[in-house]
């Protein structure tokens, strides 16, 4: 019986750090997602043969403007309007 029981200890405890690893994934996407998303399509347009400045200029603008709201300040209060101001949403 005591086997069975650190059996699911272990599963809890892979859980948990599954969990820690994704909302760390979704925290570095919000703050980089649309520098992410120019770039691919920009690779994306290059490998089919096609001009891709436009989404070459777009990353870069994404890039400088995640790094100006990676210099703010942030704390529980005002996390949120980071990673809007970064991906370049809006809160409603």
């Amino acid at each position: 019986m005591k086997f069975k029981a650190s059996l699911g200890q272990g599963m809890t405890e892979y859980i948990i750090i599954v969990a820690l690893i994704a909302v760390s994934a979704i925290g570095v996407y919000s703050f980089f997602g649309k520098t992410l998303r120019n770039q691919t399509a920009g690779v994306t347009k290059e490998i089919s043969g096609q001009n891709s400045e436009t989404e070459i200029a777009s990353s870069q603008t994404a890039s400088g403007q995640a790094s100006t709201v990676a210099d703010k300040e942030y704390n529980l209060g005002n996390y949120n309007e980071g990673g809007n101001d970064a991906s370049g949403d809006t809160v409603d």
